[in-house]
C-alpha cells in the first residue's frame, strides 16, 4: 500500500519526503526527545540516511514497514515519527511493533494521543491486523498513560532489553487486540 494517508483533526500521517530531514532531526536529534527511545540522538547526516531508508522500505513489495510523518494538517510540517512494522518472522500471524516520536515543542497538547491513535486506525482499521505491539522504557511515565488510555495493555517487562548510552535498559510492552480497538465509525 504506497502512499499511504491517514488523516486525522489536527495530525496526517503522511509519506516523508526528503524535505521532511530538517524536521525529523528537531525529533531524532534532541537529547530530549530520544532520553526514552531505543537510540542516542541522531545526526543530520544519521536522518538523511534515515530519511532515504524508510522512503524506500516505502515502496517495498509486499510493504512490512510503515514510517510515516506526522504533519500538522494546517501546515504540512512534520512534527512527528510514526512507525509500524509487520512482523515478518511469523508470516501469517498479523502482527505489528508501532513507535512514534513527537517534537518536543508540540508536548502537551494531545498530539501525541492522536498520533497514536492514526497509527492504531492504519493497524486495525486499514490494514486488518490482529495485534499490534509497542515497548516504552519504563520511565516513560507519558507513554504508559497515553498507551493505557488508547486500550494497550501493559503485558510485561523485558529486562536489559537495549544498551543505550553503555546502559542496559529494561522495556515494558503494551499490546492492543483488533477486538479491543474501538475507533470512529468501527462497531
Amino acid at each position: 500500500m504506497y502512499p499511504v494517508t491517514v488523516p486525522g483533526q489536527r495530525l496526517v500521517l503522511r509519506e516523508f519526503t526528503p524535505a521532511d530531514v530538517d524536521d525529523v532531526l528537531k525529533i531524532y536529534g534532541d537529547p530530549v526527545v530520544t532520553e526514552h527511545l531505543s537510540f542516542e540522538p541522531r545526526t543530520r547526516d544519521q536522518v538523511v540516511t534515515t530519511i532515504k531508508s524508510v522512503t524506500t522500505a516505502a515502496q517495498a513489495e509486499p510493504r512490512t514497514e510503515y514510517s510515516l510523518a506526522a504533519a500538522l494538517t494546517s501546515t504540512g510540517q512534520a512534527i512527528g515519527f510514526a512507525r509500524l512494522a509487520i512482523d515478518t518472522q511469523h508470516p501469517g500471524q498479523s502482527s505489528a511493533q508501532l513507535g512514534f516520536a513527537l517534537n518536543k515543542d508540540h508536548w502537551g497538547h494531545h498530539l501525541g494521543e492522536e498520533l497514536l491513535a492514526l497509527l492504531l486506525h492504519l493497524g486495525f482499521d486499514d490494514l486488518n491486523l490482529h495485534r499490534l505491539w509497542g515497548a516504552r522504557s519504563p520511565r516513560n511515565t507519558v507513554s504508559d498513560r497515553l498507551m493505557t488510555k488508547l486500550g494497550m495493555i501493559e503485558e510485561g517487562r523485558i529486562r536489559h532489553h537495549l544498551k543505550i548510552r553503555d546502559q542496559w535498559r529494561d522495556s515494558v510492552v503494551h499490546s492492543i487486540l483488533d477486538d479491543e480497538w474501538c475507533s470512529p465509525g468501527r462497531g
